[in-house]
């Protein structure tokens, strides 16, 4: 800001044309003016030349005050652009970045019914005078701006056109959307979502039906904010009831094979593989392991040869065994529990409630 106020130059004539004495009002954002812009007013005010009392300019004090008053107006411009660019509200601000599910916290649900309220992440952006909806919104729209004035913003696809409005008030955003099947049809499938930053993350209230009266209640956080869980005490001779090959099916009449292929425990580690196969063609493979660390054991699963990503185990039992990763988006929870008539069933989930996927697996050949 220092240079921009030195780039605004005061015409010579304003202070040539006065021997009034002229003070520069300090700017209240930006502190003293640069020693540059000061030395050329005096420069400019010693080239002046005297007036005398011919000169129609003696006779006219107001006009000189004039003029310094507008060379001051230049050099206060920048301050009052600053003030002007200010945020509107600095807890908008609250609301940047990637938010990740925590827990659901809707009053009176089921177990088996607890779950997000919308995506198990999504992003937002803020500016002055508007929220972006950068991803993860239920839909493939990305980067939506909704202006905080109200004014609706139309995102048109193939099938409709969907139109977004939202408000900050009292430390809340609301969105709001809508959709137009087709022209001169009336909105149907209204979708509104209350966002309230909070000492603990970022509360989320989501209506997902117009009929919805009361909504359901989620409390995001920034990934690097969620608490990871304490590690079990553990060693990997401790799983040695997983080793093996494990084989099931999956879908209407068995029509998906999935096995499991897990090495002895050796080396601190143990190695596996896993495959899906339906219609004779490979659906999906993993890339599994389980190594010592710490004192405790850790769950490394790589679907499809991607980047690894850890599970670490919490609970332990004479033949189950947890692994807990709250940071990751889905799932936050693997299990493995063999069963007294030979089963191994593996479940994955968020760490508390919802519906979690199980795999049922015998031993291959029995």
């Amino acid at each position: 800001m220092e240079k921009s106020r030195e780039r605004a130059q005061i015409p010579s004539c304003a202070f040539a044309a006065t021997r009034a004495k002229c003070r520069f009002p300090r700017a209240p954002l930006q502190g003293r003016i640069p020693a540059r812009t000061r030395d050329h007013h005096r420069a400019c005010v010693r080239a002046a030349p005297p007036l005398t009392p011919s000169d129609p300019m003696h006779s006219r004090p107001l006009a000189n005050l004039a003029f310094a008053f507008l060379a001051s107006l230049l050099l206060l411009q920048p301050a009052f652009a600053c003030a002007a660019t200010a945020p509107q509200d600095p807890g908008l601000a609250a609301l940047d970045g990637e938010w990740m599910y925590v827990e659901d916290r809707t009053e009176g649900r089921a177990l088996e019914q607890l779950g997000p309220p919308m995506s198990n992440t999504f992003a937002l952006r803020t500016e002055k005078d508007a929220v972006i909806l950068v991803h993860g919104h239920g839909s493939s729209h990305r980067d939506v701006r909704i202006a905080l004035d109200g004014a609706i913003t139309e995102v048109q696809t193939k099938q409709q056109v969907a139109r977004y409005r939202g408000s900050w008030k009292d430390g809340v955003f609301e969105s709001v959307v809508d959709f137009v099947r087709a022209p001169g049809q009336e909105p149907e499938g209204k979708i509104r979502r209350r966002f309230r930053p909070t000492n603990e993350g970022l509360i989320v209230e989501a209506y997902n039906r117009e009929s919805v009266t009361e909504p359901s209640v989620a409390l995001y956080q920034h990934k690097e904010d969620i608490a990871l869980p304490t590690p079990a005490k553990a060693v990997i001779g401790d799983l040695s009831w997983l080793s093996g090959a494990w084989v099931g099916t999956r879908g209407e009449g068995g029509a998906i094979s999935i096995e499991e292929r897990w090495s002895p425990a050796l080396g601190g580690c143990m190695l596996a593989v896993s495959r899906t196969v339906a219609r004779e063609k490979l659906r999906a493979f993993e890339y599994l392991r389980i190594v010592e660390r710490d004192g405790g054991l850790v769950y490394v699963a790589q679907p499809s040869g991607a980047v690894a990503t850890e599970f670490v185990l919490t609970e332990l039992g004479a033949r189950r065994a947890v692994f807990d990763n709250p940071r990751h988006d889905y799932p936050k929870r693997i299990v493995y529990e063999l069963s007294d008539d030979g089963e191994l069933r593996a479940t994955v989930g968020y760490q508390k409630g919802g519906t979690p996927r199980q795999f049922v697996y015998r031993g291959e050949g029995k």
